[in-house]
């Protein structure tokens, strides 16, 4: 990781960070066991991975992991199951023991040996399946954004908390080292008092196109794919992927990828629950299938700070080279380029210092099975990631009804709209309504 001499808020602060990073890098080469440390490293973890679409890296990930055991892959289509068991056995070096082949993950919840699940089933399924692990006794790693609604964040926390399990929500940028250490510099006042952040996303999706009611193909169990969702017919342009784009089944590109800036940007502005939320935009690019917008503002009012996100799925805008996350403070500002790097910007705009550093997956798992042996709570605990997916949700519920929200910071309610109270949870399948 690079560093600068003008990049020094105290040399205490400098000595810190390096020392940090010299142990992360360290614990990079030498595995999991000097993570964990010679007495925790001699047990074994076993795990099993439910959705191997987004899950398939949690395979590759944990494979590389000496002290991890994945003795279960579960999916709903055949054919993603296949994939991951080619993909184990070209990783495998040598002859191993094959992971058990279940659709219904309830099944790894049965397995006493099994200490944890990780979940990369689509959004609908976080909760609802995090929720019965915990019960279960597994430990969770769970992706964002964790839950499809509000409610099932709030019992997510609850569940986690009543169980006592380690849950961590797989926004894997507060295991970087770069992000972490720009952090520190932000709060310890680098760029002075921060007054805001914005956020990017933008991408070049194309039409998702009108889907028309066929048979379900002889390889997916549909029945199960839909799990605690109410049903509906099956539809060609749903499965695996375009489900983000309708509310009965996803949050949109909020929930999908603003919640990585999002939760970049809550932590950098310290920051819990608006006040105000409002988000406008729109679905421009084509006429098709697709509810939520392709173009959107979201704006997040905190009282002395405010958040912006902004999204645009369609168009790349690739000519303004527009970064991740951006926070402004009254001496200057702090990029964060993708996540895995930082700069730091003096008032007009001369870069005085930056750094960068590993990303991806396995510091984030780490530090999951770290805390699952050492019984400490994760990077990413489930009740600090529901605060940030939280701010989606808000979004999502100010966008549809087309109205600023105006919150109780200390309750989270939404105050004086029967409307928007109405979506801040949803309607459940007969028999799958989670009980907390």
């Amino acid at each position: 990781m690079k560093h600068h001499e003008h990049d020094r808020p105290n040399a205490i602060d400098r000595r810190h960070f390096l020392g940090q990073s010299t142990v992360i890098a360290a614990s990079l080469a030498a595995g999991p066991a000097f993570l964990h440390g010679a007495d925790s490293a001699s047990k074994k973890l076993v795990i099993g991975v439910m959705g191997l679409g987004r899950g398939l890296d949690h395979v590759k990930t944990c494979l590389g992991l000496s002290d991890v055991e994945i003795a279960y892959v579960c999916d709903v289509d055949d054919r993603r199951i296949q994939r991951a068991l080619n993909t184990i056995a070209e990783q495998q070096n040598k002859p191993a023991k094959m992971p058990q082949v279940v659709k219904d993950f309830r099944k790894i919840l049965d397995d006493k040996n099994v200490d944890a699940m990780t979940i990369a089933a689509p959004n609908f399924w976080h909760a609802p399946a995090a929720i019965l692990a915990c019960q279960a006794g597994k430990n969770v790693y769970v992706e964002k954004p964790g839950s499809h609604n509000a409610q099932e964040g709030e019992w997510l926390v609850a569940t986690a908390r009543k169980c006592d399990r380690v849950v961590q929500m797989g926004n894997q940028r507060r295991s970087y080292p770069s992000v972490i250490e720009a952090m520190e510099k932000l709060h310890a006042g680098a760029i002075g008092t921060v007054r805001s952040a914005r956020c990017w996303y933008n991408n070049r999706r194309p039409s998702i196109g009108h889907g028309k009611q066929v048979a379900v193909p002889q390889e997916l169990d549909y029945s199960l794919w839909q799990g605690p969702v109410v049903e509906r017919p099956y539809v060609d342009n749903l499965v695996h992927y375009n489900w983000h784009w309708r509310w009965h089944w996803g949050g949109g590109e909020l929930a999908n990828n603003g919640i990585h800036a999002l939760d970049l940007a809550r932590w950098g502005l310290g920051v819990e629950c608006p006040r105000r939320v409002t988000c406008g935009g729109g679905r421009y690019h084509f006429q098709d299938d697709q509810e939520t917008p392709d173009t959107a503002v979201a704006t997040f009012d905190f009282g002395d700070k405010v958040a912006i996100w902004d999204g645009s799925s369609c168009h790349q805008r690739a000519a303004e080279n527009l970064g991740f996350v951006t926070f402004y403070g009254d001496n200057g500002s702090l990029a964060l380029a993708g996540g895995d790097s930082y700069k730091i910007f003096d008032p007009k705009g001369k870069e005085v210092a930056k750094g960068s550093g590993p990303g991806g997956d396995r510091l984030h798992f780490a530090n999951f099975f770290d805390c699952i042996r050492g019984g400490k709570r994760p990077n990413s605990d489930i009740a600090e990631g529901q605060k940030s997916t939280l701010l989606c949700h808000l979004g999502n519920i100010a966008y549809r009804t087309g109205r600023t929200l105006t919150l109780d910071p200390k309750t989270h309610a939404i105050l004086n709209d029967k409307e928007a109270t109405s979506l801040w949870g949803r309607e459940y399948r007969k028999g799958w309504e989670p009980k907390v």
